[in-house]
């Protein structure tokens, strides 16, 4: 029988800001699940979307992961160093006929829908109604499983009185029928892509790439066997596997927990204007993220040292990683 592959994960930030708590969470669930498993872990910074790029960020988060004992294995990547490839797999579905241009904007789509009688609600993502999808594609289009969901019939773009931009967006053509994978967390999870979402940007009107292109390109290229993310992107995982599927890629096994909210529920994020990281307290803040983990009490000594030491120590850091990475353990790979 074949040795399994070896586990490798990765933390993939956006330089969108300082890191926050709830970045810390996310980074400290990646980095505990690659150690328990005697794995690696990569580190790549999610650059890809250069509008939301804050200059200085990127190395501000390097600095604090490592101010608070999160330890990568390799050189430090950029989404934006691998546009090559990122290419290559766009090439390779133009070619296969998934791909193709759209020139309908945010507010086209949400126009669509209003006509249709179904506002959507603030912060809910808009399925695109196949408005641009060539007919050829639409009749051709791959199904994805034996199972099938109520895919809507594309609208008629000859009728569309919306004023479409000039430059297209691309998008890809998803497949009909169900996905279906386990997440570590949350267990069994579905989704119909096409119904739910739509066929999905691969690369925008601006020219850049999409965060869902790129992340499964380079999560391939470098091997990633696991995923540890935030639950806020559960549901993204439907539109990678499919993108999987079509470039013949692997799916990574996935584990989401749950995102870090503040007290009137709402995703702790940059742009939600959460606190950057005390650098000066880091053992305060890893108590808190492991805490939100549910990892359970750390022993008396950290627990003391919490106290006690406004710089902890580097024995003391590295101390609740040992213990953090046993308690994950039993948590997370007992089962």
């Amino acid at each position: 029988m074949p040795a399994p592959h070896p586990y490798v994960g990765r933390f993939a930030p956006s330089p969108t800001g300082p890191l926050h708590l709830g970045s810390l969470v996310a980074a400290m669930a990646a980095s505990l699940d690659a150690r328990a498993h005697q794995g690696r872990l990569r580190l790549r910074i999610d650059d890809v979307d250069s509008t939301r790029v804050v200059p200085g960020a990127a190395d501000a988060i390097v600095h604090a992961l490592a101010a608070h004992g999160v330890h990568w294995d390799g050189p430090l990547e950029r989404t934006t160093q691998h546009g090559a490839r990122h290419e290559a797999a766009f090439a390779r579905l133009e070619t296969q006929d998934r791909a193709y241009a759209c020139r309908c904007s945010r507010n086209d789509i949400a126009r669509y829908w209003m006509q249709q009688g179904i506002p959507t609600a603030t912060g809910q993502e808009r399925v695109y109604p196949g408005t641009c999808r060539p007919s050829a594609a639409s009749k051709a289009r791959p199904s994805l499983a034996p199972e099938s969901c109520a895919t809507r019939a594309p609208f008629d773009s000859a009728n569309d009185s919306t004023q479409q931009r000039q430059a297209p967006a691309w998008r890809f053509v998803v497949p009909i029928g169900i996905e279906r994978w386990v997440d570590r967390a949350v267990g069994d999870v579905v989704q119909c892509v096409a119904d739910e979402v739509g066929d999905f940007v691969l690369r925008r009107a601006d020219g850049q790439w999409s965060y869902h292109l790129a992340i499964v390109v380079d999560d391939a290229a470098d091997a990633v066997t696991d995923v540890v993310r935030g639950d806020d992107l559960l549901m993204a995982t439907a539109r990678q596997r499919v993108l999987q599927r079509a470039l013949g890629l692997t799916h990574p096994r996935t584990l989401h927990v749950p995102v870090l909210r503040d007290a009137t529920g709402q995703k702790l994020s940059k742009q939600s204007g959460a606190s950057a990281l005390a650098l000066e307290r880091p053992l305060r803040s890893l108590f808190l993220a492991a805490r939100h983990l549910q990892l359970g009490h750390p022993p008396e000594p950290l627990r003391a040292a919490l106290d006690t030491d406004a710089n902890a120590s580097e024995r003391l850091i590295k101390d609740f990683w040992s213990w953090a990475t046993a308690a994950w353990a039993v948590r997370w790979l007992a089962a």
